[in-house]
């Protein structure tokens, strides 16, 4: 188990960590944080944890960098986890949205500005997840794209000896055996049962 006795886990991202929390399901959203905090909660109820939602729908890199010292660094996380990218991708496939998208190579830069300003404020601990499209067609033209945005989490999380959360790989594991509409809609917004496979990876990285 990496989380220690009494830490802070803060995190933030877009709609997929949101998931209700600024309003229905506040204050940890009804999504995978909260299932990642009642199992370990339920597991390791002597540590005590402190668990904080930051996430907000409709987010990319660029808001992240926008909210980031309130958010973020003010929030004095021991552990700080990020998923964000999935917008920043849809958007370039999104009629009229395509102005809103954020090049790779800016959501680098933008990612790892964040990441070294927050661990140098705070001394944090990072844990970076994947942006994902929930699609078994790695042809696809937006699965292609986003394996390349992941593609960049994977060697930012290693750059900062980060705990790496794959979610697409995850999903991949379940698309092997059921369809795309098993687990969402659109690709990108998970039910319950799709949420429980993104809480899974993360249990699992956390070795929790």
């Amino acid at each position: 188990m990496l989380l220690g006795a009494g830490q802070r886990v803060v995190f933030i991202g877009d709609s997929i960590t949101d998931c209700g929390r600024r309003d229905r399901a506040a204050p940890y959203g009804d999504g995978y944080l909260s299932l990642v905090r009642a199992f370990v909660d339920a597991r390791h109820p002597e540590l005590e944890l402190t668990w904080v939602n930051r996430g907000i729908g409709g987010d990319t890199v660029r808001d992240l960098a926008a909210r980031w010292d309130a958010d973020a660094i003010a929030e004095r996380p021991d552990w700080l986890s990020v998923m964000i990218g999935i917008n920043d991708i849809w958007r370039a496939f999104s009629p009229g949205q395509e102005a809103e998208a954020v090049p790779i190579e800016e959501y680098e830069r933008t990612l790892r500005t964040l990441l070294r300003r927050a661990v140098t404020a705070t001394g944090c601990r990072l844990v970076l997840a994947d942006p994902f499209l929930i699609e078994a067609d790695v042809d696809e033209p937006q699965r292609a794209e986003t394996d390349r945005y992941a593609a960049v989490v994977a060697a930012v999380a290693k750059d900062f000896e980060a705990v790496h959360v794959a979610t697409q790989a995850a999903f991949d594991r379940v698309l092997a055996h059921s369809p795309s509409s098993r687990w969402a809609d659109d690709r990108v917004h998970p039910g319950l049962p799709g949420h429980a496979v993104i809480a899974d990876a993360f249990l699992a990285a956390l070795d929790a």
